[in-house]
């Protein structure tokens, strides 16, 4: 063949790869009037994040859309690149999607306690124990089938289902192997916190429960406070922005705004007066710097995003 036969299979060549450089699509582009957050069930159950909704859209002029799932969930929905920001509350998980290279700007805002809850009969006697007191007694007494002993679990990946299996860990069980299909007398719903307790009371059980939730649908509830006080009950609640490096279309100027306008000492001072009314407690403990940096929470609550846009 010629050096000259060559020109059109040349040209062929180039035009084949005009088309394909047409064909690869351009890379979508965020919507700047959305806001799509991804929140744990119990900042949503209690209410919080529906009066936070309003405050924002009315403060930004953007439109809130709020995905209400564990935090597992939520962290994964964020990998996928369907939401913009979590609001989550489970640190060895956030910190896992911030070493995956998904979250970045994390900022803790709040904080309460989880409480272990049950029967006002108690049948396995666990009132003011220490949670890995507790958690060993019901273990013991669930396995030897101790009449009324039962415990329902989130089972769902959340934040609460996942300090579950660390106290569990911190009895000194593996939880996949010594506690799931242990017996009748532990049960998993897969659902969230509301519907976990409304459960939990049916079956007149034991459950974990962030104190939130608990506050939110006591008077629907029979169940009562037993365990209160412990360093394995702090619960911490973050937001973090989803790395719009990792995934398409992230609204990361909005999300970055929302991290500081969630920080701002008036919002904070809004959250820890909500339920006060209602309930004569706070349900929420805003996080104020340098609080905030120390043990136990080790975390930047003060500190603002650098916002690009």
């Amino acid at each position: 063949m010629t050096p000259r036969s060559w020109v059109p299979l040349v040209g062929i060549m180039l035009v084949m790869l005009a088309a394909c450089v047409v064909a690869v699509p351009a890379q979508e582009a965020a919507n700047p009037d959305v806001l799509r957050i991804a929140t744990t069930t119990s900042l949503y159950d209690t209410g919080l994040l529906d009066e936070l909704e309003v405050m924002y859209e009315n403060t930004s002029g953007v439109d809130v859309q709020i995905t209400a799932q564990g935090t597992g969930q939520s962290l994964d929905t964020a990998r996928r690149g369907d939401v913009d920001l979590v609001l989550v509350h489970s640190p060895t998980q956030e910190q896992q999607f911030i070493d995956e290279g998904y979250g970045i700007n994390p900022r803790c805002f709040a904080y309460n306690n989880f409480l272990i809850v049950g029967p006002e009969s108690d049948p396995a006697g666990i009132a003011n124990m220490t949670p890995k007191d507790a958690f060993e007694t019901l273990y013991v007494a669930g396995t030897n089938n101790t009449p009324g002993v039962v415990f329902v679990s989130r089972g769902d990946d959340s934040g609460t289902h996942n300090r579950e299996q660390q106290i569990w860990e911190a009895v000194g069980y593996n939880y996949t192997e010594d506690i799931q299909d242990s017996g009748p007398w532990y049960q998993e719903t897969g659902s969230g916190m509301g519907e976990t307790l409304t459960i939990a009371n049916q079956k007149e059980a034991y459950t974990l429960t962030d104190i939130g939730t608990y506050l939110a649908f006591q008077d629907q509830l029979d169940l009562v406070e037993l365990v209160t006080e412990g360093d394995e009950l702090l619960n911490r609640y973050s937001a973090i922005a989803v790395n719009p490096e990792m995934a398409e279309g992230v609204n990361i100027d909005e999300a970055n705004n929302f991290i500081n306008w969630i920080i701002s000492d008036e919002t904070k001072e809004f959250i820890g007066n909500f339920g006060v009314e209602e309930f004569g407690q706070p349900l929420f403990v805003p996080l104020y710097a340098p609080e905030c940096t120390e043990p136990p929470f080790n975390c930047t609550c003060a500190e603002p995003v650098n916002v690009t846009a």
